[in-house]
């Protein structure tokens, strides 16, 4: 059954479930904590280890890679496991702990190899958390997803914050190890609060008594058909663009802060911080109206706006105006994340939601490992303000991908024996 009504468990679930979307969006946001922290503290350790723009830009573009290879997979097996808290709190543990290893490393492939464990590690709780919180409010998906998406903001504002202060204090190294915290203490309260939700299956046949393997064998029977799925193709595809804009802009505008414009690390995670704030301030907004004005009309709007202001941010260069701008890029830069993510899922049957949200966390990974890295060249061979250029053409091709992409005709609700426990 793929009708919008839901039966009165599943109502009651979707009740239920809404006072637990807050505790999962704050874990959310110490997903986001970890690498939030390391965009502050790359600067730094760049400086130590005697790293170009180039290498700087790799270290991202491994964690990207490798989280585009883990992603598929991951979705496939978060589709097969119902334990849903138990794996939100390993995912939460896993991004912390490869940032741990950082403080004691000296050497570039070593922080090479745990930023590989970063990537493998937060594509965990993505395809479990937004499913999940996606099935159980399918008239409320976009601003359900977005107050998750809101918390990542959260995390990825307090975060820079928090670690120019304590940098003004401690050397990088003592802030690494200081940072875990968090992240252990919430991936705790998770395991304690939800490491027993489930989502039920959608049936009670053999496929509910049958072992993971057989389970997964089943979903990539399912994942070759949703690849035929136009709506996620193109969505897909404008991803790779917008995400290959997000992750060289959180590579350099560190960068370029502390070392063109000679902001000290406090002034540089207020910066950072600004950018995240107002893109928090603009989640529940854009996904309330996506709800409500359609999900096209928000993202195309947004993305423009992004597009004008990146190559205001260019023509600026080192004056005071920069500042300002980045405020303005972070509202309208990061409201569409969890819009996309909503569209996607109006387009994906309900026991496929990890699968699609793997593949598109997966194809954004690629344009997230490629951004860093092209950035890289650019700010090496030109000098670094010319990857604002490039930020402002990317956006443009992520946004003409989304004026072809089609609507789905009807968007995909839990059937009625799906629930929650």
């Amino acid at each position: 059954m793929t009708a919008l009504a839901l039966s009165p468990a599943s109502e009651q679930a979707s009740k239920k479930s809404f006072r637990e979307v807050w505790l999962i969006s704050i874990g959310h946001s110490l997903t986001h904590w970890y690498p939030a922290t390391f965009y502050l503290l790359l600067p730094l350790i760049g400086q130590e280890l005697g790293l170009s723009y180039l290498e700087i830009g790799s270290v991202f573009t491994v964690q990207a890679s490798a989280g585009a290879l883990s992603n598929i997979p991951g979705g496939l097996i978060v589709d097969s496991v119902p334990r849903k808290g138990l794996l939100m709190a390993i995912a939460l543990f896993w991004v912390g702990a490869p940032y741990l290893l950082m403080g004691f490393t000296h050497q570039y492939w070593t922080l090479l190899t745990c930023a590989a464990l970063v990537g493998i590690g937060n594509n965990i709780w993505h395809p479990t958390a937004i499913p999940l919180l996606a099935q159980n409010f399918p008239e409320r998906r976009g601003l359900a997803v977005s107050i998750h998406g809101m918390g990542g903001n959260m995390g990825d504002a307090i975060a820079p914050f928090v670690a120019g202060m304590l940098l003004t204090y401690m050397n990088w190294r003592t802030v690494v190890m200081v940072n875990l915290l968090p992240g252990v203490v919430m991936a705790c309260i998770i395991l304690a609060s939800l490491g027993r939700l489930q989502a039920k299956p959608r049936s009670t046949n053999a496929e509910g008594t049958s072992g993971i393997g057989q389970k997964v064998g089943r979903k990539l029977k399912d994942f070759a058909r949703l690849l035929r799925n136009r709506t996620l193709i193109f969505l897909c595809a404008s991803s790779i663009f917008r995400s290959m804009t997000q992750g060289a802009l959180m590579t350099f505008l560190p960068l370029f802060l502390a070392r063109q414009m000679g902001y000290s690390p406090r002034w540089v995670g207020a910066v950072m911080a600004g950018l995240q704030l107002a893109g928090f301030a603009a989640a529940p907004i854009a996904g309330h109206l996506s709800d409500t004005m359609g999900r096209r009309q928000i993202i195309v709007s947004s993305m423009t706006t992004s597009f004008v202001v990146l190559l205001f941010m260019a023509i600026a260069g080192n004056s005071p105006y920069f500042v300002m701008f980045v405020a303005v890029l972070g509202f309208f830069l990061f409201a569409v994340r969890a819009v996309l993510q909503a569209w996607l899922l109006d387009a994906t049957p309900p026991d496929m939601g990890g699968s699609s949200i793997g593949l598109l966390f997966a194809i954004q990974a690629l344009g997230a490992a490629s951004g860093p890295f092209i950035g890289g060249l650019i700010a090496d061979r030109w000098g670094i303000m010319t990857v604002f250029y490039f930020l402002a053409a990317t956006i443009v091709v992520a946004n003409m991908f989304i004026f072809v992409t089609p609507v789905p005709s009807a968007r995909f609700a839990p059937s009625t024996d799906s629930e929650v426990q």
